[in-house]
């Protein structure tokens, strides 16, 4: 996919949400919301691509509304940036169903490489942002990898959506 259609994500995982798991709760479903929305507005803007880098959390919504806007829009593709082969192993069974149910509905799978180390989690969000052109996130203004995929993000002047967790 080239790169002036493509769209990517980053986001919280669940430690950092304020509902944590509990995907039931009033604001998680608001965020959802916001986030379909975002992603439908990404299309309006062109955006056919979405990369998502397939984590708990925030990744899985994101996830679901590309593959929600995929259903309603003609021409979307999904793909899963995956930082390793292991990145679901320690998660609970639920979760690790959910990601496995999720990257087989992509369209495209990207390994970013096999064994884990500490920097995979970094490389797969590079390898993310250096092939958008805009970037979604949830973000509530907190040191991690989210704030550090937004600031590599803006060093290479991705069109950058931020979904405050709070709001």
């Amino acid at each position: 996919m080239d790169r002036e259609h493509t769209c990517c994500f980053t986001g919280h995982r669940p430690e950092k949400l304020p509902w944590g798991y509990d995907e039931r709760d009033p604001r998680c479903l608001a965020l959802k919301a916001r986030l379909d929305r975002a992603v439908e507005e990404a299309w309006e803007k062109g955006m056919r691509h979405f990369i998502c880098g397939m984590a708990q959390g925030a990744d899985f919504y994101f996830c679901e509304a590309a593959l929600a806007l995929r259903a309603r829009r003609p021409g979307v593709t999904v793909e899963a940036a995956i930082p390793c082969e292991e990145q679901a192993a320690r998660w609970p069974e639920a979760d690790r169903e959910r990601y496995f149910r999720l990257v087989e509905q992509c369209d495209y799978e990207t390994m970013v490489q096999r064994h884990y180390d500490r920097g995979c989690m970094l490389r797969r969000n590079r390898y993310m942002v250096d092939r958008s052109a805009m970037l979604i996130a949830v973000y509530d203004g907190t040191l991690g990898g989210t704030m550090y995929t937004l600031q590599y993000a803006m060093k290479r002047k991705l069109e950058i959506v931020i979904l405050d967790v709070n709001e």
